[in-house]
């Protein structure tokens, strides 16, 4: 709370209601009238004074601070409301430093391997991008190298949504094999494909909610396919090891359950400016130093500043 000076608001309307007994000619129905203009601060201050009766002995008086609301015609005209100042972690600038640094050499898997890495930069635009997709797919549960080395094999075969929806099940399973959950994405990658044919012309979509109808496609992956292919940062793209890595940070006001709860947990306090960023650096750093099981603190420059830290 602050008082009308502090917030910048200019002779804020009291509103003051009387009950009649009798209603006046001209009222109209029940729960009609008029209610009273508001007075201005001069005017309340003189109906202040008038039923100002004194005591003999006054109490010491005490500063109250009172927060003024706006009255509706007062709301939009230069009015500044008070907003409270928003979340941001403890020490995450200095954190997020500290791991650009330890990630300056990029050399992690994703850095080699990762979605960027993995279409043809050879193929015509529409055909890039449906690689790009594809490799999307596979890459759900799956490591870095095994998602590299099936989009090679698929790409020795000639990969476009064509040859995909002439290959039969068998052939794209062994192609793909060990993908996690193969057989599962054989059938989404068959559908999305025949989609993307009679919709999009052999395109994928432009939008992230046309992406995320796609079968075998979730969050994650379309924000990744906004960003590599069609360069749009649409939101920020979490898997598990960004979603590991922000909870043991702290960057979230409470606990996560889900890569897609701490994306919007995220995009609720981090500058938009660092979204494209985070995905490869936080994954990079999963791979390397926080990993899941048995995570490397003592190497990590954010041992002293990471609340997890001290209970690992």
């Amino acid at each position: 709370t602050c008082s009308p000076q502090e917030s910048g608001m200019n002779a804020v309307g009291v509103r003051m209601v009387t009950r009649s007994r009798s209603r006046g000619p001209g009222a109209g129905q029940q729960g009609s009238r008029e209610k009273p203009a508001p007075l201005r601060r001069e005017e309340a201050a003189a109906e202040g004074r008038k039923s100002y009766s004194p005591v003999k002995r006054q109490r010491k008086a005490q500063r109250l601070n009172v927060a003024y609301e706006a009255s509706e015609g007062e709301k939009g005209e230069g009015v500044e409301h008070l907003q409270s100042p928003a979340w941001e972690p403890q020490d995450w600038r200095q954190q997020l430093e500290n791991i650009r640094t330890m990630r300056s050499g990029k050399d992690a898997p994703v850095d080699q391997l990762g979605v960027e890495h993995c279409y043809d930069l050879s193929a015509p635009p529409k055909v890039r991008r449906y690689q790009v997709l594809l490799s999307l797919m596979l890459s759900s549960q799956t490591k870095d190298q095994v998602t590299a080395g099936a989009m090679q094999r698929l790409r020795a075969r000639g990969l476009t949504v064509d040859s995909i929806l002439q290959m039969d099940d068998s052939t794209l399973g062994t192609l793909i094999y060990p993908v996690g959950f193969w057989r599962n994405k054989v059938k989404y990658i068959k559908q999305t494909s025949a989609i993307l044919q009679q919709r999009y012309d052999g395109d994928i979509p432009a939008s992230l909610a046309e992406l995320v109808a796609l079968p075998g496609v979730g969050p994650k992956m379309a924000h990744l396919a906004m960003a590599v292919a069609w360069g749009t940062v649409s939101g920020i793209a979490v898997d598990t090891h960004v979603h590991r890595i922000i909870n043991r940070l702290r960057w979230t006001r409470k606990a996560t359950k889900s890569p897609e709860e701490t994306r919007r947990a995220l995009e609720e306090w981090l500058p938009r400016e660092l979204w494209s960023e985070i995905n490869g650096l936080l994954v990079g750093f999963g791979q390397q130093t926080c990993l899941p099981l048995h995570p490397r603190c003592q190497a990590c420059l954010n041992r002293a500043l990471c609340p997890a830290a001290h209970g690992l």
